[in-house]
């Protein structure tokens, strides 16, 4: 069957440097054509203001239904603070077995921490999380292997520990359902 499509999609502005750069370590990894564009959305309808938060489970879905296509994985990129009601905040969300996810920039960037910016590293993390969101869009479920792109990251410090990569288990998983 072979890998899909691939579209990243920025919701709101983001640098082209830092989308050229995770969209081709995307594309390196899962070996597959990744294509990016840019929409301009008002993300304000998601916003809780209690919380001074974006709700993921609502752009999420707005995502589903909007900007998703049948024939590809679609993840939207955001550089606001996501929240789902059970978690205080979260990197990314998406739909397992999906078409789509959705990716944060927002506490991924050293400044967040009060640690000189690092371009690299936050390729790098963004790049992680959106290769974990696109794993979850294959149906791949968490993974305990402790450097493996599908072990869940609670804090930034736990998508520096793990690799782009896939573990040789989920790999084959992916290989047997017709992805890679």
């Amino acid at each position: 069957m072979g890998l899909k499509r691939i579209t990243l999609i920025t919701l709101g502005y983001f640098e082209r440097e830092i989308l050229k750069n995770v969209a081709a370590l995307v594309e390196n990894e899962l070996k597959g054509r990744v294509d990016s564009k840019m929409e301009h959305y008002d993300l304000e309808s998601h916003f809780d203001p209690v919380r001074k938060q974006y709700n993921g489970n609502t752009l999420l879905k707005y995502v589903e239904a909007n900007l998703a296509y049948d024939d590809r994985k679609t993840i939207a990129l955001v550089a606001v603070d996501l929240y789902i009601p059970i978690l205080t905040y979260i990197f990314g969300q998406a739909y397992l077995n999906g078409s789509s996810g959705i990716a944060s920039l927002y506490r991924l960037g050293n400044e967040r921490y009060g640690l000189p910016r690092d371009e690299a590293l936050l390729n790098s993390r963004f790049a992680k999380e959106i290769i974990h969101e696109l794993g979850h869009c294959f149906g791949l479920i968490h993974c305990h292997t402790f450097d493996c792109v599908m072990k869940v990251s609670t804090y930034v410090e736990d998508i520096d520990q793990k690799s782009t990569s896939f573990c040789s288990k989920c790999r084959q998983q992916l290989e047997q359902d017709g992805h890679l």
